[in-house]
Parts: structure tokens; sequence; C-alpha cells
């Protein structure tokens, strides 16, 4: 049995929540691994299938029926209150609303234009005193609770569980993060040891993706992170990954 089928190591897993998983430990791990400062010092700084032409999504719905809405009423009509009618109703299986997807929704309204009328939004929530927001997330825009309402939700529906990692699994995802598209032999080179079932368990999580290049035995088989991972730790795009401390990523 190849290291890659080995099951799971319960001590890299748990099904506690998760305790102090966060950018900088991310950004600490690879930079331990990469020979930077030392380990976990606190850094300085802190696909979603389209679709069908026969199925009509819930986007489309919203933006469908509020266009050819005849009779007025006490909501005004406009681009803005549109996007926020899409993103209050989300997306059947709860992906990020990109730009470009809200843009082909309405009528004359460019795809660089969203990112303003989401600061529209959020500016009107914040006056009013609105316990939700829109936040950017794997890509794209979802509206939540913000963050000082969390502790509500979880009365009426429970805590929300996030799988515990362990050193070892924030390590192996953190080489994965900052090096995308990388085989399982050249994470077990970096880190001096097998990897192959944290990177199972990992892309089980939904955190990593394994993708296949190549034809035939040539095929090769790379890891890369998901949106899952860009949502779990609040970022825009791979591009807001802090700089990790001591190393000079742009050589």
């Amino acid at each position: 049995m190849s290291s890659s089928e080995l099951p799971p190591d319960d001590d890299d897993f748990g099904d506690d929540l998760d305790e102090g998983l966060s950018l900088e430990k991310l950004s600490a791990a690879f930079a331990a691994a990469m020979g930077g400062d030392e380990p976990y010092a606190v850094s300085e700084e802190e696909e979603t299938s389209e679709p069908s032409e026969e199925e009509e999504s819930s986007e489309e719905a919203v933006a469908r029926a509020l266009a050819t809405q005849e009779e007025p009423d006490d909501c005004e009509l406009s681009p803005r209150t549109i996007l926020e009618a899409m993103l209050f109703v989300g997306s059947p299986d709860n992906s990020p609303l990109s730009a470009d997807k809200a843009a082909a929704r309405m009528r004359g309204v460019a795809i660089d234009e969203i990112a303003d009328l989401v600061e529209e939004l959020n500016q009107a929530y914040r006056e009013e005193g609105c316990p939700y927001e829109i936040v950017s997330s794997g890509g794209g825009f979802r509206m939540t609770l913000r963050d000082e309402f969390t502790r509500l939700r979880e009365k009426f529906y429970g805590k929300v569980r996030e799988a515990k990692l362990s050193q070892p699994a924030v390590d192996v995802l953190a080489l994965v993060a900052y090096n995308q598209n990388v085989t399982r032999e050249e994470v077990d080179k970096m880190r001096g040891k097998p990897s192959g079932p944290l990177l199972n368990q990992l892309v089980r999580r939904e955190l990593l993706q394994l993708q296949r290049t190549g034809k035939g035995k040539e095929k090769e088989k790379t890891y890369s992170t998901t949106d899952r991972f860009l949502e779990m730790f609040r970022l825009s795009s791979l591009e807001d990954l802090p700089q990790p401390q001591g190393l000079d990523l742009e050589d």
C-alpha cells in the first residue's frame, strides 16, 4: 500500500471546532517549511457550474421577475435593489455571486460597476444598523450576518462546526496554497516526509482539489486550493494571501 493510500491519522484531523486556523498560521507554516523566520511567528499582515440553458438559476429568476414588474411599489427598482435581491435569494448550491454573472442579469450595468453597488449597499446597511453585510468570497459576493451577530444565529441553529486541522495538515495546506498546481512528490520533497494521506483528507474536506493533466501514462496529478479555501480564509482571490514572514516570493 502506497503512502497516498494509507488511512488518515486521527491525530491530524478531528471533529472539534477549529482552533486558531488563520491566515497568519497558514503563512507562518509556509515560511517555516521554506526556511523562513521562526515557525508560527505572527505575520504583520493579516468554481461554480453555470446553469444550463433549460434550467433557470435563482439569480436569473429574481432578475427576470423584477425586470418584468409593471406595477410600482414602495421599493425602487434599480440595479442596486436588483443586486440586493439576487444576493438575498442566493444560489441553490450556496455559491457566491460573481460580478460578471450579476452584471449579465441587469441591463446597462457593467461588470466593474458591481463592486461600487456592493459598497453602496454596505454603506446603507452600516447607516441603518443592519445585522448583515455583503462580503467578498470565493471570487464573488455573498450576503452574510455581521460577526457580532454570529452568536445570535448559533442560538437558533446551533454552532457551525469546522473541521479542526492539525499542524501537519496546516503545513500541507500552506505549501499547496503558496505553490498552486503542485504534485504530491513536490509536497513530499518540501516537507521531507510523505504527505499523501494529508493531501487526500484535504481534498475530501474540499479545501484542495486534485487535477489530472496530460494523456495516458504521462498524466500528472496536481493539487490546488478551492473556492471553499478562499471562503474559509475570507479571501477574494489567492493574490490576497499574506506575504510569509522572512520570505521574498517576488523573485
